[in-house]
């Protein structure tokens, strides 16, 4: 049984992302959120559906069964899940329904690949291929140095720069930390910082134009220069994956490198243990860079 007071699909997708915006989650967090529960909203308004209180699991699972003959793969659907069960958490919980219809879907099984770590050859040809492009570089260096992730990196003011650490504001469900900073780090900042154009906008990665880099910008920056340095199959969090397996393979305790990143769980640090002990023969030090 529903709520008596119906409301309409649209009006249930913008109060959600009023949510989200309110409890402030990432930029990236709300717009995946957003489009994912917007392609759901156009699916169910097709199918003749106006009000939240009208749809059942039946309908959800639809939807999904749609994206999948559409080519999604099990792990896009996974994440597709994931946003709906948070939309529909949020209808529960200001009372818009009484009933979950998204509480029994059931994610995907898929295989979920080891964490990419480049080698000391391949992180040295990516700062190669960048070193020209100094906000690039500035970028790259604070993913090998600190282990931030790439919604932190967006995120990061010109105030969060501090002498000799990098300040990391709460986001999401992660608690604010504080990185040191190393000389490779703090040198790629302050030329970077040193050129950057002048802009009343407080962001410390902008565009020539002002503008704050997006998550999408990073990513689609660093794709290309790993593309330029002939590193195959590595990705952006796997500077983020880098940073922690060649420190716990150079000795820094396991709990030290768990805070530095803002792991929740030490066991999720714990994770990396395995790979290292097979790379332990190669292990540097990244601030000897």
């Amino acid at each position: 049984m529903n709520s008596g007071n119906t409301l309409e699909l649209s009006q249930a997708r913008a109060q959600f992302v009023s949510y989200l915006t309110n409890a402030h989650r990432a930029h990236a967090t709300i717009v995946a959120y957003s489009k994912d529960i917007e392609q759901l909203v156009m699916f169910l308004s097709a199918m003749g559906k106006k009000t939240i209180q009208e749809v059942e699991k039946i309908d959800l699972e639809g939807f999904l069964k749609k994206l999948s003959s559409d080519g999604y793969t099990p792990k896009s659907l996974s994440r597709k899940i994931n946003s709906i069960k948070t939309f529909y958490r949020f209808l529960k919980n200001q009372g818009s329904i009484t009933t979950n219809p998204a509480g029994e879907i059931t994610h995907p099984k898929y295989d979920i690949k080891p964490p990419r770590v480049l080698s000391k050859m391949e992180y040295r040809a990516l700062r190669d291929a960048c070193r020209t492009d100094v906000r690039t570089y500035a970028i790259v260096e604070l993913f090998l140095q600190t282990g931030i992730r790439i919604g932190e990196l967006a995120s990061l003011t010109l105030d969060d720069i501090k002498e000799k650490e990098l300040l990391i504001r709460p986001q999401e469900n992660h608690p604010p930390r504080t990185i040191p900073l190393n000389k490779a780090a703090k040198m790629a900042l302050d030329k970077w910082i040193s050129i950057r154009p002048k802009s009343e906008n407080p962001s410390l990665f902008i565009t020539k134009t002002g503008r704050p880099l997006l998550v999408r910008n990073i990513r689609t920056t660093i794709d290309r220069y790993f593309k330029i340095a002939g590193i195959e199959n590595a990705k952006v969090n796997d500077l983020r994956h880098t940073f922690i397996a060649h420190h716990l393979a150079s000795g820094t305790p396991l709990t030290v490198i768990s805070k530095l990143v803002g792991h929740k769980r030490l066991a999720t640090t714990e994770k990396y243990l395995d790979m290292v002990a097979e790379k332990t023969a190669e292990s540097v030090k990244l601030e000897e860079l």
